[in-house]
């Protein structure tokens, strides 16, 4: 959703909130690739704003690659963990002390599921 807003060059986003999403849309935030990320009541229902970013004209995230699925699950140590397009891009994983990029995991030495890549 997020690479498909940005492609058509929406500066805010509306998503379904939940605590998974929310951490790693922080964790997104913490790195650069979204502005800002908030949570907001639409009605009834909890929504998450998301405040996407640009260079230029371009979205600052040019591609998201799932990596983790419901039938196959990827974990790596954090020795395993390399950088993605020659630093310019990142993994996010989910460990036993929450969500966390590949940088952070590698420097707390801590490993976890992959959910994706992003660049």
């Amino acid at each position: 959703m997020i690479r498909n807003a940005s492609e058509s060059r929406k500066e805010t986003m509306s998503i379904p909130f939940s605590r998974l999403k929310f951490s790693i849309l922080e964790s997104l935030a913490k790195q650069g690739f979204i502005k800002s990320v908030a949570k907001k009541t639409k009605g009834a229902f909890p929504a998450l704003e998301i405040n996407l970013e640009y260079v230029g004209k371009l979205p600052k995230i040019h591609e998201i690659k799932i990596i983790s699925k419901p039938s196959r699950r990827l974990y790596l140590g954090f020795k395993e963990i390399h950088p993605v397009k020659n630093g310019r891009g990142t993994f996010v994983l989910s460990t036993p002390k929450g969500i966390m990029t590949g940088a952070e995991a590698r420097k707390e030495k801590i490993g976890g599921e992959v959910l994706f890549q992003i660049w």
